[in-house]
């Protein structure tokens, strides 16, 4: 199989203080990636950060971005701030997101808007800051993580489904323009994640089959190694609910 070593390679992961894109830089620190990881505080990401150079046996350069996505400035400072930083950017990562059970009815303008600055227009120009560094790279990958909840719809989920449909399609078009330059983009779409989020949206939940934030990890860490000719668009995770095909 195509793996590459992906050592001394430069990511960017959003939302790195918890969850998902926690679990994601700490994977990437035990392969000697370099990590510039984003979260709304500095200060969240002590742990991660401190956690990553441990992992990395402090031969790798972990450092903290703050960025509030609810800026429309704030991806192309952070994408410029982290480029001049590291001098190179191998690897974005937008897992950064937020999501809430409100009814389709009673969904407010302000929420809809949170939900689409956070979890679509803030990925769409972090990509978009990001091309100019790719390219320089000898193997540049975009992972988006998106939500099963982005291929169906859920209810109390419809501005949250919205927002994520809106992330695939635009990593679906993007993928095809930036092919091209060599650019792998790929979208993660998981269910339901043991993270403080969806315990606190779905505790009815069995915490026992909900999927492990580092079981997707592994799957990024083999997104960003693989370089065969076998092209892969979009990943579908589901929780193990018993039934194969079971959303």
């Amino acid at each position: 199989m195509a793996l590459q070593s992906i050592k001394d390679k430069t990511a960017l992961v959003t939302g790195a203080s918890r969850g998902i894109g926690k679990a994601i830089a700490l994977a990437l620190a035990a392969e000697g990636v370099n990590l510039a990881l984003t979260a709304r505080s500095a200060g969240a990401l002590t742990a991660t950060v401190d956690e990553c150079r441990r992992r990395g046996h402090d031969n790798i350069r972990v450092e903290p971005f703050a960025a509030d996505f609810l800026d429309p400035a704030a991806p192309g400072r952070l994408m410029e701030a982290a480029a001049a930083r590291f001098g190179k950017i191998d690897f974005l990562i937008n897992n950064a997101g937020c999501a809430d059970n409100v009814t389709f009815e009673e969904t407010t303008m302000e929420q809809w808007e949170r939900f689409m600055s956070v979890n679509a227009r803030a990925p769409f120009f972090l990509c978009q800051a990001a091309l100019q560094f790719l390219r320089k790279s000898d193997a540049p990958v975009i992972i988006n993580v998106s939500s099963v909840v982005g291929r169906q719809g859920y209810p109390n989920q419809a501005a949250y489904g919205a927002s994520k449909h809106a992330l695939l399609g635009f990593t679906k078009a993007m993928a095809r323009e930036v092919q091209k330059d060599g650019i792998r983009v790929y979208a993660l779409s998981p269910g339901a994640t043991a993270t403080d989020l969806i315990r606190s949206m779905r505790p009815d939940l069995d915490s026992s089959v909900l999927i492990a934030p580092e079981e997707l990890a592994e799957i990024a860490v083999f997104l960003l190694k693989f370089r065969g000719n076998a092209m892969v668009d979009e990943i579908n995770v589901r929780r193990d609910a018993g039934t194969p095909w079971a959303g």
